[in-house]
């Protein structure tokens, strides 16, 4: 067991507890002082999509297949060799039909569902009723059937989700040359508007700067996919001439956690190839691998006893940077969507599915709120550790109640909160959803002490905490939150302050309303 000098100890990877010494609890603590919030004048630095907060579902989960094992799923204190089969485990297709998942998943609309990932790059639509071929076609690694994808577009029309794709790019959609051919997409596309769905928007290929581990043809570089994109380009404005072009979707770049990637296949190149294309650039964030890949090598991994650090939280803040200065030179202008996003790459670590990991849910959709960001997709919905819901139970994990608080609490005008906070306290603000005028503090602190807020205003607060960092039932104002078997939630409601101090507690999040602050921003 390893200490802390923040009095918290751990145990093993995402098993933290609180614990306060002796001879802390002799010492006074250093009160900081408290920090002044002004709602009522915070200006408007930008706006938000309506859906902004949205989510991913793996190809892979609609199909069935063998997909991140979860962590509990291995036996008592086994741990998963990196990038060996033991990491994967089969799942049979996903019953979208079921009526709490569906339940659940409305309750964090609008959003856009992206239903895509790794796997997709390889997936074979079979365009006839009937169940699917005892083994895929040639260059192909899986099988969508109509039944699979009708699911998929009642599901998406039942939680009013815009639904979001990417096509198959593998071996067996290509002519003899080699170039990429739009007869699956075709098909796909044209199945779908005939159910009465519809496709929001595509990106072409998942991550094309790894298209060498991902499905892609044997040598393919930037030539090839800006010949590919051009065709496309050309298929697309047929056969869904209303569907926002997306991309690169590009992931692995700008950051600590790095795999093998092409010199041919850097983002730079690929935009150097095709020229200014996309109606939205996205990009992919994953600030570090799982012990499934990555393990704890400082290189590409990252520990539970990281997870409240300042670097860990900024993270995003450089790939971000990165992927933005991309996009200022090749698609200036152009809204920017990442496009997936998780705890960590490979499935998540094991605290992803703990309270441990809200601080990093929420401080990176308010970060990247600030920074521009138009649309955020967290992976998963309900597949691995850093799923939202439990894949099996669907019970609601920390993340899900925070996304909750989030979706009710966060409108899309974006504020500048004014004064900086610092030492483990984060401030970032966003006018409510619903009402003129109303403003929303998001105060998160990471911290092994109280900090303390003056408002000038009284307003309603919402402080979302647990009794320990690796619990995985979360409170809210001291409240445990449990949704009903049926998937029915409880009344997010808020404790009344008045003006003056407000207390954050340690290692919590807060959100403060303002429904009076008069803000002209939020007007």
């Amino acid at each position: 067991m390893t200490k802390r000098t923040d009095n918290r100890e751990i145990t093993s990877p995402g098993r933290a507890v609180f614990a306060l010494s002796i001879a802390a609890a002799l010492v006074p603590a250093v009160v900081a002082q408290p920090v002044s919030l002004s709602p009522a004048t915070m200006p408007r630095i930008g706006t938000v999509d309506e859906r902004f907060q949205s989510f991913n579902t793996e190809m892979l989960e609609v199909t069935g297949g063998r997909f991140w094992k979860p962590y509990k799923d291995y036996s008592a204190g086994a741990k998963p060799a990196p990038m060996s089969a033991d990491l994967y485990a089969y799942r049979p297709p996903a019953d979208l039909g079921r009526q709490r998942l569906r339940k659940l998943a409305a309750a964090l609309g609008p959003f856009y569902w992206r239903v895509s990932g790794t796997w997709a790059n390889t997936t074979y639509f079979q365009d006839t009723d009937g169940p699917a071929p005892a083994a895929p076609p040639k260059g192909f690694n899986a099988v969508l059937t109509r039944q699979q994808w009708k699911g998929v577009v009642d599901f998406a029309r039942a939680v009013k989700a815009d639904l979001m794709i990417s096509v198959a790019v593998g071996d067996g959609t290509r002519d003899e040359k080699g170039v990429w051919t739009p007869d699956q997409a075709r098909a796909l596309f044209a199945y779908t508007k005939s159910i009465g769905g519809k496709i929001a928007a595509v990106e072409f290929m998942n991550e094309p700067d790894v298209a060498n581990h991902l499905g892609a043809p044997q040598g393919y570089d930037a030539t090839a996919y800006a010949r590919d994109i051009a065709v496309f380009r050309t298929f697309l404005k047929q056969a869904a001439p209303d569907a926002l072009f997306v991309g690169p979707g590009s992931v692995f770049e700008g950051g600590k956690a790095k795999i093998s990637i092409q010199p041919g296949l850097a983002t730079e190149k690929l935009l150097e190839a095709t020229g200014p294309v996309y109606d939205i650039f996205s990009y992919h964030l994953y600030a570090a691998l799982s012990e499934r890949c990555g393990g704890a090598n400082p290189g590409i991994g990252t520990t539970s006893d990281a997870a409240l650090s300042a670097e860990w939280l900024s993270r995003p803040d450089g790939i971000n940077a990165f992927y933005t200065g991309l996009r200022d030179r090749f698609d200036a202008g152009k809204p920017m969507w990442l496009t997936e996003t998780a705890e960590t790459g490979c499935g998540g670590n094991p605290w992803s599915s703990t309270y441990l990991d809200t601080f990093r849910y929420l401080d990176q959709h308010a970060r990247l709120a600030q920074k521009g960001v138009q649309v955020i997709a967290h992976n998963t919905l309900s597949a691995s550790d850093y799923a939202l819901l439990d894949e099996k139970t669907l019970d609601l994990r920390p993340n899900y109640w925070a996304a909750l608080l989030w979706r009710r609490l966060m409108g899309p005008v974006v504020l500048n909160p004014g004064q900086v906070a610092e030492n483990g306290l984060s401030l970032y603000s966003q006018c409510m959803p619903g009402r003129r005028g109303g403003v929303t503090v998001l105060a998160i602190n990471t911290s092994s002490t109280t900090r303390e807020l003056r408002s000038p205003l009284s307003g309603a607060r919402y402080t979302f905490s647990a009794k320990e960092l690796n619990s995985e039932e979360v409170e809210l104002n001291g409240r445990i939150l449990r949704a009903g078997s049926d998937g029915s939630l409880p009344t997010v409601q808020g404790t009344v302050f008045g003006a003056g101090n407000v207390s954050l507690p340690p290692t919590s999040s807060t959100f403060l309303t303002f429904s009076k602050a008069g803000n002209r921003a939020c007007q």
